[in-house]
C-alpha cells in the first residue's frame, strides 16, 4: 500500500461527483482515476484518469474505492473491488435486495477488506452532537424519534423508490441514535408521479428498546426539509441536517397561567437553547473515517453489516406497505 491512498470513484452522478472533490480536499488520500460509462461530461476528475468501465480503473492500481453507481450496479461493482483486494465505500443503500447486501457483507469480510456504507447523516455535526448529548443523559428517557425528509423530485433516481433512495437515512440514523434495532414497522406508501416506484412513505415503528420511530418521507414537496426531533422526559431536541443546527427544547416544571395546560401533567415549555459547535462537511469527514480504518485507525465507518439491516428494514417497510 502506497504511503498517500490512492482512491477511485465508481459513477459520477451527483454524490460521485461530491466524492471526487472531496478525495482531493483529504489529507493521506488522492484521486487515481474515475470510471462512468457516461464519462465525466462535468469535469468532476479534475484532471485523473477517466475510464468507461470499473475494471480499467481497478488496472491502474487503486487501494480504496467509492462505489457511486446506480443502487442496483452495487454488488457488481463492489464485488469487482473485493475480488481485486480493494477496500470500498459503498454509497447508501448497500445495495437493492437483503441478498446483495449479504453477498457484499460477506465478501469483504472473507477478504478482510474495509467494506463500508456511506451513510452520511451518521457524519452530519447535528447528529454527532445529539447522539452526544443523548448518551450524557440530557434528554433522559426517549419517547420518539421522529423525523421528516421531504423534497422535490429528483430526476437522477430511477432503480429504486422514496424508500431505499431516501428513507434508508432515516432508518440507519434513528437506530444509530438510540442504540436500538427496530422490532416492528408499518408503512403506507404512494405513488404520485407515475414512476415505478413509490415517491412517498409514511412509517411508524417500534424499536426493541420501545421508542416509537416516526418517519414522513418524500419526493414531491417543494420545500426542503431533513429534520429530526427526539423526545424524552427531560425535553426534546431538534436537529437541522440541512443547516447542521442541533436546538434543544427544555421540560420545565413552570406555572402557567393557562388552566388548561395543566392537563399534560410534567410537561410545560422551558428554554430553547440553540447550541454553537464546529460544522465539518459529513462528506469530508465520512472519507476521513474511510481513510483511517484503511489504516487500521480507530475509526467509526458505517459496517456492512450495518447496511445490511437498514435495507431489511427498508424491505420490511415496503412490505407492510403492500399488505
Amino acid at each position: 500500500m502506497s504511503e498517500v491512498l490512492r482512491v477511485g470513484v465508481v459513477g459520477l452522478g451527483q454524490m460521485g461527483r461530491n466524492h471526487a472533490r472531496v478525495v482531493t480536499e483529504v489529507d493521506g488520500i488522492e484521486l487515481a482515476g474515475v470510471a462512468d460509462p457516461m464519462g465525466d461530461p462535468m469535469g468532476a476528475a479534475r484532471g485523473a484518469p477517466v475510464f468507461d468501465d470499473p475494471r480499467r480503473l481497478i488496472d491502474q492500481g487503486i487501494d480504496m474505492a467509492v462505489v457511486a453507481a446506480p443502487t442496483s450496479d452495487h454488488l457488481d461493482v463492489g464485488m469487482l473491488l473485493c475480488e481485486a483486494g480493494v477496500h470500498a465505500l459503498v454509497e447508501k443503500p448497500l445495495a437493492d435486495t437483503v441478498e446483495s447486501a449479504n453477498a457484499l457483507r460477506d465478501g469483504f469480510d472473507a477478504a478482510g477488506l474495509v467494506g463500508c456504507v456511506g451513510h452520511i447523516e451518521r457524519h452530519n455535526p447535528s447528529l454527532q452532537q445529539l447522539k452526544k448529548r443523548l448518551e450524557d443523559g440530557q434528554a433522559g428517557d426517549i419517547f420518539q424519534i421522529a423525523t421528516r425528509r421531504i423534497g422535490p423530485f429528483p430526476a437522477r433516481i430511477k432503480d429504486v423508490g422514496v424508500v431505499k433512495d431516501l428513507a434508508t437515512h432515516d432508518l440507519d440514523l434513528t437506530a444509530w441514535i438510540a442504540g436500538s434495532h427496530y422490532a416492528t414497522v408499518s408503512a403506507r406508501t404512494a405513488s404520485k408521479t407515475g414512476r415505478e416506484h413509490e415517491d412517498l412513505v409514511a412509517v411508524t415503528g417500534q424499536l426493541e428498546d420501545g421508542t416509537i420511530a416516526n418517519h414522513l418521507v418524500n419526493w414531491l414537496s417543494p420545500v426542503k426539509e431533513r429534520l429530526v426531533m427526539v423526545t424524552g422526559t427531560h425535553g426534546a431536541f431538534l436537529a437541522d441536517t440541512i443547516s447542521g443546527d442541533l436546538t434543544w427544547f427544555a421540560n420545565a416544571d413552570v406555572p402557567t397561567e393557562w388552566s388548561a395546560m395543566g392537563v399534560m401533567r410534567g410537561v410545560a415549555e422551558g428554554d430553547m437553547i440553540r447550541y454553537a459547535y464546529p460544522k465539518p462537511e459529513p462528506l469530508r469527514v465520512e472519507h476521513e473515517a474511510f481513510r483511517d480504518a484503511v489504516l487500521g485507525l480507530r475509526s467509526d465507518v458505517v459496517t456492512m453489516a450495518e447496511g445490511v439491516r437498514v435495507v431489511d428494514v427498508a424491505e420490511q417497510v415496503l412490505a407492510s406497505a403492500r399488505s
